[in-house]
């Protein structure tokens, strides 16, 4: 009797992990044999790939007009003094770092704001 017991509720747990999966959404398809098959939709990413270059040629570019607005110099010397304060400091630092891209817009666009 207590084998019956275990194998009902294995069943059990296995219906309650099947509908926890489902009940985030659900696609179903018809198989060619004509039967009905149920999978979990995949979890999407809000943040689409489009947006993320986007977000990431707009810092770019925002750098690199820092870079030419304040000179080379200048710029560096911010990034030193920041690399020389607290954890989020040197962190902001690392990532406001000159780098090629940057140096790049820096160049283009220094003409036209001078």
């Amino acid at each position: 009797m207590g084998e019956h017991r275990d194998q009902f509720q294995a069943r059990l747990k296995q219906i309650n992990r099947k509908h926890e999966a489902l009940s985030g959404g659900y696609s179903a398809r018809l198989r060619a044999d004509g039967l009905l098959v149920v999978n979990p939709r995949r979890v999407q990413s809000r943040i689409s790939a489009r947006a993320l270059i986007f977000f990431t040629a707009a810092f770019l570019l925002f750098k690199g007009f820092l870079m030419a607005a304040l000179g080379f110099g200048s710029y560096d010397e911010r990034v030193r003094r920041l690399a020389d304060g607290s954890g989020l400091e040197r962190a902001g630092a690392f990532i406001m770092q000159a780098d090629p891209v940057s140096v790049f817009f820096a160049q283009k666009i220094g003409p036209v704001l001078r």
